[in-house]
């Protein structure tokens, strides 16, 4: 890093941070704090989800996916089209929880359920979000010490600290100091900002990648180079696939439509305007992030064919090496193991990989085998050498990013790409501790409380609270070792939460069946699950299979597994193994969600004593208490289509070019064209392996890069109007809309409060 690089990262950041300062002066009351006073347009909604969007863990998460499966699965994300275009067109979830006015998660389940469920929802829902997201420090203090090539420890007034410590409560401070400023107001301020950076950015980026490396010559013949049942080019030859395959698409095409209204709450899911924006500004999110995928795509690519193709072996062998001795150097504490081992790595000569004369490469003989058959082999000396392998292998892939990164991007380039990831860090970071906070404050302090507490009382509690959990941050991040996959990793700790609460939410917002009983019934059944899941996967290497192995059980386990998993072959294969539990994370989840879906019906409708009055909570009919028109649907065969994608009358004919827009591109072309009639040609005429590089280049790369360019300047110029809209309008209201703003627990209008008591008395009579 040069000067230049630096001072290309810090004056964008500092202007970030001091924007964020500055906002402080528009916190007039706790809904600024919470919702922004709800005065958010769609586009300065949208930019600021383009950084929310892009995050070191998931750029980090995304190539090490990708390493092992290329681009073979994403063909089959195509299902995920009419999912997705459903959902957004027609505001699923979030369009009727912006109707219940309820400012946070926990609200909307007082509402629904009672006030116990409330307090126990937020509680397991915090828990898990903290249990997944603890690692975004670390997995970003890593990145920054792999890609800035940072000392391990660091003098520090006398003190010599560890870097990665250092990192970590840097990385915690700077977000927690902009949630402090000003809460969603903030955020929602300092990220329409960073969007506006990243656009630039990431255009920069791409265009390196594509001018560093021919797709004819390097990319299509990396992809092409595998064994059969695990190609990275054609989806209909992926059969060999463990973690990463086919079950995983079905997992995530499943969580698309229960866990819609999982996550959803105060902040930014509720700041918009009205109802309508709010669906608009989500419905402009399929438009938004082209540009990201895209570039996540191509910085896989380089990673994959830097680390494969036979040009670039030099560079694959300094990549390999350094990383292996680097994570060697700090965790392997013993000093003449860790010598051993580092000098075995260095020994390790280049590997001249010629594409077409040698054999294939594979998942479980490839490029990388030498490394880590090495460093098992030395470990297996120590008495917990599987374990430390595990995690070995584990920072292996995730760090092989930034030390790659480090060796192709010249300077300049290195300083813009550091900028885009540390943008990228901060945005994702605050958010996320933010969600928690939020959460826990809404949804457990203020409802423990028993009496309102003052606006400055409620704020200052939020900001104690996210200081709270970037304390718990800090601590998961530098105590606990993460052993799978990031992806895996964060689906086993979610499912703690998201494992019983999608029919809570989903049941909750459209039936008039589910009770409170269906409702602890589900949530107690997911986490006592997922719990399991957890700790049998965090101590398989070093305690389960040990004991199973000491007492003769290995064998007669892995042969109950591989029976029980046997009709799922080959996408779901249950195998004995000394270092992996069998049972991956996504798994754990799928039959978590199968289970709690099945008590919660079962449950609400054995308990159910009256049917709940939805009208009521969501202020629809006689019960609406601000006015809004209500429009009901004419399925007359001219409006069909329309109501299908979610057309209204509250729709501009703006809005309306906007939907038909992204019916066409997203069902008509991306599903009805390039994969659904691609799929039919396949089954009935195969296409050869050459065709499907071509095909990844015009789908993934050709026409997105031509719509992003259109969208990025589009939402660049609706961003900057929005974001000046939405300082005008700050700098000229005069009091705070209170029957607007909705319910806050404890600050509430008198016209609020009585709703609330009124959808209490009217739809929580299940529950007494």
């Amino acid at each position: 890093m040069t000067l230049l690089d630096w001072l290309i990262v810090t004056v964008p950041v500092l202007f970030v941070m001091g924007m964020g300062f500055y906002s402080r002066k528009y916190v007039k009351s706790v809904a600024d704090f919470l919702v922004a006073g709800r005065l958010c347009g769609r586009y300065v909604i949208s930019v600021g989800d383009v950084a929310n969007a892009l995050a070191i863990i998931g750029l980090v998460a995304y190539v090490e996916a990708q390493y092992k499966t290329g681009f073979a699965l994403s063909f089959w994300n195509g299902f995920a089209m009419p999912l997705s275009i459903v959902i957004a067109l027609t505001g699923y979830c979030t369009y009727r929880f912006r109707e219940t006015r309820a400012m946070s998660l926990g609200q909307f389940l007082e509402m629904r359920y009672n006030r116990p469920l409330r307090i126990f929802a937020a509680t397991l829902r915090s828990l898990s979000e903290m249990l997944a997201n603890m690692i975004m420090p670390a997995v970003a203090a890593r990145f920054f010490i792999y890609f800035f090539d940072l000392p391990e420890r660091i003098g520090l007034f006398g003190c010599e600290l560890p870097t990665f410590m250092l990192l970590v409560v840097l990385v915690l401070v700077m977000a927690i100091s902009l949630i402090c400023c000003g809460g969603t107001l903030t955020l929602v301020i300092t990220d329409a900002i960073q969007g506006m950076f990243c656009y630039p950015l990431l255009v920069v980026m791409i265009v390196f990648v594509l001018y560093r490396f021919s797709w004819s010559t390097e990319i299509v013949p990396v992809m092409m180079d595998r064994v059969a049942g695990e190609s990275f080019l054609n989806p209909f030859d992926v059969d060999e696939m463990r973690d990463f395959n086919v079950f995983m698409l079905v997992v995530t095409f499943t969580t698309m439509i229960v866990h819609q209204a999982s996550w959803i709450g105060a902040g930014i899911t509720s700041a918009a305007k009205s109802p309508h924006e709010q669906k608009m500004a989500g419905l402009l999110g399929t438009w938004r992030n082209m540009l990201g995928v895209i570039f996540y795509l191509l910085v896989a690519v380089a990673v994959i064919v830097v680390l494969n193709h036979g040009s670039f072996s030099h560079e694959a062998r300094e990549i390999r090496t350094r990383l292996s001795t680097r994570i060697a150097d700090g965790l392997v504490p013993d000093d003449g193991m860790r010598s051993k081992l580092v000098a075995s790595l260095r020994d390790i000569p280049e590997q001249k990989h010629v594409i077409g004369r040698d054999a294939p490469l594979a998942d479980r003989n490839n490029l990388d085998t030498a490394y880590l058959e090495t460093v098992h082999r030395t470990l297996q000396e120590t008495g917990n050498g599987n374990a430390v392998f595990q995690e070995f292998r584990t920072l292996y892939y995730q760090l092989m990013l930034p030390v790659a990164m480090r060796e192709l991007l010249p300077p300049v380039i290195l300083g813009l790409f550091a900028l885009l990831l540390v943008l990228a860090m901060l945005s994702t970071d605050d958010t996320r501790i933010y969600s928690a906070s939020l959460t826990i404050t809404q949804d457990v302090i203020v409802p423990l409380c028993g009496k309102p507490l003052r606006p400055e009382s409620h704020i200052r509690v939020i900001r104690l609270v996210s200081i709270g959990v970037g304390v718990f941050f800090f601590c998961g991040s530098y105590f606990m070792s993460q052993l799978d996959y990031i992806n895996l990793f964060v689906t086993l700790m979610t499912s703690i939460w998201l494992g019983g609460c999608a029919p809570v939410m989903i049941f909750g917002l459209y039936s008039r069946f589910g009770t409170t009983a269906g409702a602890f019934t589900s949530l107690i059944t997911g986490m006592v699950m997922a719990v399991g899941g957890v700790l049998i996967q965090r101590n398989w290497a070093d305690t389960i299979y040990p004991f199973l192995d000491g007492n003769g059980l290995a064998v007669a386990v892995g042969n109950a597994l591989e029976t029980l998993s046997g009709p799922f072959h080959p996408w779901i294969v249950w195998k004995m193994d000394a270092v992996k539990c069998p049972v991956n994370s996504y798994e754990f989840y799928f039959l978590t969600m199968i289970v709690t879906f099945v008590l919660y019906c079962l449950v609400s409708y054995a308990t159910c004593r009256e049917p709940f009055n939805l009208d009521r909570m969501l202020h629809r009919g006689k019960y609406a208490i601000d006015g809004t028109k209500r429009f009901k649907l004419h399925w007359s065969p001219r409006e069909f289509f329309a109501n299908v994608i979610g057309i209204t009358p509250e729709y501009t004919r703006g809005d309306r070019v906007i939907a038909w827009g992204l019916f066409g591109y997203s069902f008509v072309y991306s599903f009805c064209l390039a994969f659904l009639g691609v799929l039919l040609w396949n089954l009935f005429s195969p296409w050869p392996l050459e065709w499907w590089g071509h095909y990844f280049f015009v789908v993934q790369l050709a026409i997105p890069l031509v719509l992003a360019a259109v969208t990025t300047v589009w939402f660049g110029i609706g961003g900057v109007r929005d974001l000046f809209r939405l300082f005008r309008d700050l700098e000229s209201r005069t009091a705070v809309n209170d029957l607007d703003n909705g319910v806050v627990e404890g600050h509430m209008s008198l016209a609020d409060k009585a709703e609330l008591e009124s959808v209490d008395r009217g739809g929580r009579r299940d529950a007494e």
